[in-house]
């Protein structure tokens, strides 16, 4: 008998009444009778269930200059949507959604007409104070000096990789996104 009560004690205790969280998501119990279960999103909308899928592509430009001359690896870039993403006619991630980039790979420009380059990965984007996984890549290399190259100078040396305000790279969501 004392297994008993102790089995019905744990299994009330382990089973919400009322909500349950869902991946940041709240799936609130209707209490109006039977039916489906709703979900709400962190802003206490009620959320439809839909997905717009992994891999959506989005356009993003950097909020400031960015030069190999003054980056290191490691660090951390903010970017910016550049337009709407929409699925379905609803606005799933608004143009100006902040992006947080970083920077995977660098190298100064040399001599002999190297140039600089850097490497950019997309990270995350900002979604009704949800982030959201990203994938992407953006390589950014300086003009090669090909003068310097020609006569193996050592006193030429190429141009540092510029990723300028405006300029456009293109990330994409890592997972489904919910909307």
């Amino acid at each position: 008998m004392k297994y008993f009560a102790f089995a019905l004690i744990a299994t009330t205790c382990s089973a919400p009444l009322y909500a349950q969280v869902v991946d940041g998501s709240v799936a609130a119990a209707n209490t109006a009778g039977p039916g489906p279960v709703r979900t709400v999103n962190q802003a206490g909308q009620w959320m439809q269930g839909k997905l717009m899928p992994a891999n959506t592509m989005l356009t993003v430009t950097p909020m400031q200059d960015i030069s190999s001359k003054h980056i290191e690896v490691g660090q951390t870039y903010r970017f910016v949507t550049v337009g709407d993403v929409v699925e379905n006619g609803a606005t799933v991630i608004p143009r100006g959604s902040p992006v947080a980039g970083v920077i995977t790979y660098k190298t100064g420009r040399a001599i002999g007409g190297k140039s600089g380059k850097f490497d950019v990965e997309f990270r995350t984007v900002l979604v009704n104070g949800k982030e959201v996984p990203l994938t992407g890549k953006h390589h950014q290399e300086g003009r090669g000096n090909t003068v310097g190259a020609l006569l193996g100078s050592i006193l030429i040396s190429g141009r540092s990789a510029v990723m300028i305000q405006g300029q456009q790279a293109t990330a994409f969501t890592a997972g489904p996104v919910p909307y």
